[in-house]
């Protein structure tokens, strides 16, 4: 018998080992399936049912790439996430034939000047440059990877202008200057990874003149990497700042603000998307995270959802005021609005009290969590945009508006968004998810998972091996720097020389009818005096 006979015979027998093979896991799914109790459709349908569970399966990456229109995902679309991208990976964000907005819809617009400002009358620090690397598209061709390589890119960072600092805690022995508007939301070293904290932290430290805040999870080594200016975050878990019982830690605090990257605190009372205490599942807790934390490694960590510390605003202020004294620095905290009586109760309090936080955090009841219950996610707390306004209404009601900064959070990741917000109110704005998606999130969805396929919501040291932090924390520093940028063209075309000087009357709202009101009238026609301290919205 010759080669090729013999060939024939080992293939055909390969094929029929194969085929016996198949047909005999196929017997026994369909008997698995048909005696199983659990699924009524494979009790019905086996083998078949399985592929209803793979398509379900697979649902989310299908709606993702292929079934949702540019603008339907959520929680941010493909339109959106590819504006981030082009920020981060190219350093700009132009794109050709005209906007996909439905301008039939209902939406806010900014006011356009009849004489803009020219680009030598913005009002802006002109000195200050910084290099970092971009990609430069050559070729997209449909079926073969891009053609695009790397180029160093030295350029202004677009911070204001000295003259416009926005101070933090004026009355403060080290009070907390900024000279960009837009910062890194609360996001903990154990929700991410250490390679994602630090590609941030080292972007952030390259665009200068912007701060990262380090979530309740505690201040870490990887925070600190980059150089850039740091909020802690305290939360009810007290984590970094506490004892092995759970009792706050006076003297760990002060260690911790002797750090001079360390500008300010953030007490956190509630966040947009998990109004209740932050959780972190066992297998995330690490040696280290435990360490940082001051926790027992490879547990679930719960924090309240309240400091045992505190039931109301004057001894809320108390402990404000105690950790101010104890470190000489600003003082924060993080809410979530639920209704204008809340706003209007806690600025009464600041101003007859005489006490309470230099800057207030504003996040909405849209923003991010690696992990919340989808009660809370959804229906509990006001959206930013209508948080905002009440804030800043209750502030100015009662005369302590100057003394006390706002920090807008909740889906700000465009610079005509960020105007908005600092037109409703804000001083300065905090970006999460757009942050992750520079170091490489794909929204997949699995942050609470400790799966993140790509390295970032995740302290597997195989999954984090996908995120390289030098490639990275040049994405960063490019988002930051195109998103001023463009805050800075954004206020030329609404004839303001600076960001800064956003006011309500340059925001306009169309309704679906489209007629036009001033964000002034529609918080007038909301707001219908009831007394002294008391609005009716």
């Amino acid at each position: 018998m010759n080669i090729a006979n013999i060939m024939t015979v080992i293939g055909f027998v390969a094929v029929v080992f194969t085929i016996a093979i198949l047909l005999g896991i196929g017997v026994y799914v369909f008997f698995v399936d048909r005696t199983q109790k659990q699924h009524p459709v494979l009790r019905n349908y086996p083998l078949v049912g399985r592929v209803r569970y793979f398509f379900e399966k697979i649902g989310p990456e299908l709606r993702q790439y292929f079934f949702n229109n540019d603008r339907e995902g959520k929680p941010i679309s493909r339109e959106e996430y590819q504006h981030i991208i082009k920020k981060a990976k190219y350093k700009r964000d132009v794109y050709g034939f005209g906007s996909q907005r439905d301008f039939e819809k209902e939406g806010y617009y900014i006011r356009n000047a009849m004489f803009p400002k020219l680009t030598e009358e913005i009002k802006m620090d002109r000195n200050t440059k910084q290099k970092t690397n971009r990609y430069l598209l050559v070729k997209d061709p449909l079926f073969t990877q891009r053609d695009e390589h790397i180029e160093a890119d030295d350029s202004p960072v677009y911070l204001l202008d000295e003259d416009d600092t926005i101070v933090i805690g004026n009355n403060c022995k080290y009070p907390f200057k900024v000279r960009g508007q837009i910062g890194m939301s609360a996001m903990s070293y154990g929700s991410l990874g250490e390679r994602a904290i630090t590609a941030l932290s080292e972007g952030l430290g390259i665009a200068k003149g912007t701060w990262m805040n380090t979530g309740e999870g505690g201040l870490s080594d990887y925070h600190l990497k980059g150089g850039a200016d740091i909020i802690m975050q305290i939360g009810p878990g007290k984590f970094g700042v506490r004892d092995k019982e759970g009792n706050f830690n006076w003297d760990e605090l002060l260690e911790k603000s002797k750090i001079p990257q360390l500008k300010a605190f953030e007490v956190k009372l509630a966040q947009g998307a998990k109004t209740r205490g932050g959780h972190v599942d066992a297998e995330k807790v690490t040696e280290e995270i435990a360490r940082i934390r001051m926790v027992e490694p490879h547990q679930s960590i719960d924090s309240p959802n309240r400091f045992p510390e505190f039931d109301d605003a004057p001894s809320l202020f108390n402990f404000i005021e105690r950790i101010r004294e104890h470190t000489g620095k600003p003082v924060g905290m993080k809410v979530v609005v639920g209704s204008h009586f809340d706003a209007d109760d806690l600025a009464k309090q600041i101003r007859d009290t005489g006490k309470g936080p230099d800057f207030i955090t504003v996040d909405g009841g849209e923003g991010g969590t690696g992990a919340s219950y989808q009660e809370l996610t959804d229906s509990v707390g006001l959206p930013i945009k209508s948080a905002l306004p009440l804030m800043d209404n209750a502030l100015k009601k009662y005369g302590v508006r100057d003394r006390v900064k706002i920090i807008a959070s909740g889906k700000m990741f465009s610079p005509d968004k960020v105007a908005i917000a600092i037109a409703m109110g804000a001083d300065l704005v905090n970006i999460a998810r757009a942050f992750m998606i520079t170091v490489g999130c794909i929204q997949t969805l699995k942050c609470a998972s400790n799966a993140c396929p790509v390295g970032v919501a995740t302290t597997d040291p195989d999954l984090q091996k996908a995120l390289v932090v030098d490639e990275k924390k040049y994405r960063t520093a490019n988002y930051v720097i195109t998103m001023r940028k463009g805050l800075f063209r954004v206020a030329a075309a609404a004839g303001l020389n600076s960001p800064v000087h956003f006011k309500r009357e340059h925001v306009v709202y169309k309704d679906e009818k489209g007629k036009t009101w001033s964000l002034d009238d529609i918080y007038q026609s909301m707001i219908q005096p009831d007394g002294e301290g008391s609005v009716n919205a």
